[in-house]
């Protein structure tokens, strides 16, 4: 049965250890899809640094595989957004996708950013990204702005979308 979960997902936050896992996963989702840095080349960066820690991460696993990731932030430092929280990155492995991964990240997202206290959750998307843009939409994201040509990617000018949504009932 293609495209079926077979074990439970589940979501956790990440932890130190899962940073060689994460940054495999991110080298093998690489794609100019939905990637705006060039591809990675060794030596390879660690995946968890001052900015991007494992805190600020949940991960998908099932029988303790890593599945995929999502990273939920503060978009700044600023306490005048400090109701908002933006989703700063989400991959999901190859092998993993169509089986609601993505989508069951994206709650988790939601539900850790309610946990936060916040009221709006945010994410940009490159506008050739059309299954991101509609994963995002079927969970009630709209598009709040674009940017046009934000992005040169292999030659061709892809615009940066904008999308939102409240967090409120």
């Amino acid at each position: 049965m293609t495209g079926m979960i077979t074990q439970e997902t589940r979501i956790r936050p990440a932890v130190h250890a899962d940073g060689d896992a994460l940054g495999r996963l991110d080298r093998d989702t690489w794609s100019p899809l939905h990637a705006v840095l060039p591809r990675p080349t060794e030596p390879y960066a660690p995946f968890f640094d001052e900015r991007h820690r494992p805190e600020d991460h949940l991960v998908a696993v099932r029988a303790e595989e890593i599945l995929g990731y999502v990273r939920v932030v503060p978009p700044t430092r600023l306490p005048t957004n400090a109701h908002v929280r933006q989703i700063q990155g989400l991959a999901v492995a190859d092998a993993a996708r169509g089986q609601g991964v993505a989508r069951t990240l994206l709650r988790a997202a939601m539900d850790r950013a309610r946990a936060e206290g916040a009221v709006r959750l945010t994410l940009r998307v490159l506008g050739h990204n059309a299954p991101a843009r509609a994963l995002y939409a079927s969970e009630g994201f709209v598009v709040e702005g674009v940017l046009p040509g934000e992005f040169l990617i292999d030659g061709i000018s892809v615009d940066d979308v904008l999308m939102g949504r409240s967090l409120t009932p």
